[in-house]
């Protein structure tokens, strides 16, 4: 999932606002032939010194991610809202010999989220152009992890120019924003990083730019809360 706006329904209009974020995916990836999707690099970065464990990959995509984990020995839970999307890293996975450790289930996080405890949860770009109570999502990524598991999350902070919103007054919440928007307990869960690197990017044309990135790091440190 990558867009770059998120916010709170209205009443009476999640019910339509879901159909409508079901659909654009779907046709998102139906258009789309991503078959040598590559790893987000700040997941690489952060999962690269881990133990191999149980992985929760949050709106998976073309599954870059999900299969990069898998290859280096984690289990990976794999959602997507798009049946297309779980689809196809369900089948690419098997093609590389790493299918017995992704599962893919396809959820619409507004309504329902996969059941586990994970050492590792990932949310890379988590946004959507439709609203999505996204804080009560990631709170329930946050509340997944097992003892000492992490949850990543990495935003946009800056637009590109490939962006489909080139809205200039946009604003890209901070990290530090993020996780007082989250209100996690701080005697169950820890800050570990909340930093704003710079980087080179790569746009789907083969453009390149740099990007800012909003990446949030929290670890769970008891079992309760």
């Amino acid at each position: 999932m990558d867009s770059t706006r998120s916010g709170r329904p209205a009443a009476g209009e999640q019910g339509a606002a879901d159909q409508d974020a079901a659909l654009f995916w779907e046709r998102h990836y139906r258009t789309r032939r991503d078959r040598d999707a590559h790893v987000n690099p700040l997941l690489a970065e952060t999962a690269a010194p881990l133990p191999p464990g149980a992985a929760l990959d949050l709106g998976c995509g073309a599954g870059g991610d999900a299969i990069w984990l898998a290859r280096r020995g984690w289990h990976v839970t794999a959602v997507d809202i798009s049946a297309t999307a779980v689809e196809r890293v369900r089948d690419r996975a098997r093609e590389l010999g790493v299918g017995g450790r992704v599962v893919t289930e396809r959820h619409d996080l507004a309504e329902s989220f996969p059941a586990g405890r994970f050492d590792l949860v990932s949310a890379q770009y988590f946004h959507t152009p439709f609203p999505l109570l996204r804080d009560r999502v990631l709170r329930a990524a946050a509340g997944a992890l097992r003892p000492g598991g992490l949850l990543l999350i990495v935003d946009h902070g800056s637009t590109a120019p490939w962006s489909w919103n080139q809205d200039p007054g946009i604003h890209h919440p901070t990290p530090t924003e993020l996780a007082a928007e989250l209100d996690l307990d701080p005697a169950h869960w820890q800050v570990r990083r909340a930093d704003m690197p710079r980087r080179r990017a790569t746009g789907p044309a083969g453009e390149s730019a740099y990007v800012v990135d909003h990446v949030l790091l929290v670890q769970r440190t008891t079992g309760t809360g």
